[in-house]
């Protein structure tokens, strides 16, 4: 039982089971989703046995750090889950508002060769009150209100598929914080099946594929996944998620210098994406991890590759650095504290 994965509706039976009136459902939902308390003896206008009560279910995340940018106030948050495991989140301020990246699982085990989370494997699958939580205890830190939501922190969204789903509707929900699913991104290394299940749900958020290159051999090198499913096979999804769905398809390019990012990979990368269009192509310059080699490129080759995108009709943006000087990258705060505290 944990009652912030409940839906509306299941928390309507669960308190009618318990033989309360049915108006303790709206105030315990609203407690949970609307004013975010973090615990429930926070729920003042309840009777102290229910609090009690559902203090027995209530699972969450607990701040157990955080760093500050000083250059652009990107927090990044570690939280401690009921087992003692850690995640990371992370909360940027940007002009247009207030955006978060959450973690759907406990490491990852999909062996991106750039990706920090990875390295030690996944442990576990996150609930969907524990991918809430992330942005309640952030927006309740904070004191200002999410408006865009990024499931691109630790783990492969789609490998954790109900939990994702779940967490989709309730934080959408209107009865919520009903943040607008068109705000919502979830970013995939590219499992097929579940990327043509997510087309079928008549959900409204931007679907993103982290492609990373133009060849079945260059992305097999990079990303493990590629190995099971081709390029051919992972585009013809995306063209279905597009077709179901009419949102355009985001595909993430890490440029890794002298693995991706050189003129001949951005006109290869324009020529595969050609027949897939609308799409849009999301640069992101490497955050170096310690564990690998790979290293940025210079900002004028960054923006070659994006020019050169361009130039050959593929639309193209270079992600802004958040956070560099507090290791924003995913799963080295996590990482580096593990190794620090063992």
């Amino acid at each position: 039982m944990d009652i912030r994965s409940m839906t509306y509706e299941e928390l309507q039976a669960y308190i009618k089971e318990l033989g309360l009136p049915k108006f303790r459902a709206d105030q315990v939902y609203q407690w949970i989703h609307q004013k975010l308390v973090r615990s429930p003896e926070e729920m003042k206008n309840l009777p102290g046995e229910l609090r009690k009560k559902l203090a027995e279910d209530w699972i969450g995340v607990e701040e157990e750090t955080r760093l500050v940018s000083k250059e652009d106030g990107t927090n990044k948050f570690l939280f401690r889950l009921w087992d003692n495991n850690l995640i990371e989140s992370v909360w940027m301020p940007y002009k247009h508002g207030n955006s978060v990246c959450i973690s759907s699982q406990v490491g990852c085990r999909m062996g991106c060769r750039f990706c920090a989370s990875t390295i030690d494997g996944v442990v576990r699958n996150l609930t969907e009150s524990e991918m809430l939580d992330q942005v309640y205890a952030m927006q309740y830190a904070m004191g200002e209100r999410v408006s865009n939501i990024v499931v691109m922190g630790s783990g492969e969204p789609l490998d954790n598929y109900d939990s994702l789903i779940r967490f989709l509707h309730l934080v959408s929900g209107e009865r919520g914080l009903h943040i607008s699913q068109r705000n919502i991104t979830v970013s995939s290394c590219g499992l097929v099946p579940q990327i043509r299940a997510l087309a079928e749900e008549g959900l409204q958020i931007t679907f993103a594929l982290s492609l990373h290159a133009s060849t079945d051999a260059e992305r097999q090198e990079l990303m493990p996944i590629a190995r099971r499913y081709s390029l051919h096979e992972t585009l013809e999804a995306c063209q279905y998620y597009f077709e179901k769905t009419g949102r355009r398809v985001t595909y993430e390019y890490s440029l890794v210098q002298g693995v991706n990012d050189s003129p001949e990979h951005a006109k290869r990368l324009a020529e595969l994406l050609k027949p897939y269009r609308p799409c849009h192509v999301n640069l992101i310059p490497i955050n170096p991890i310690k564990e690998r080699d790979f290293q940025r490129g210079t900002d004028k080759s960054i923006q070659n590759f994006k020019y050169l995108l361009e130039n050959n009709q593929i639309n193209g943006t270079i992600r802004r650095g958040m956070g560099r000087d507090i290791d924003a990258a995913c799963g080295q705060l996590r990482r580096n504290y593990m190794q620090q505290n063992q």
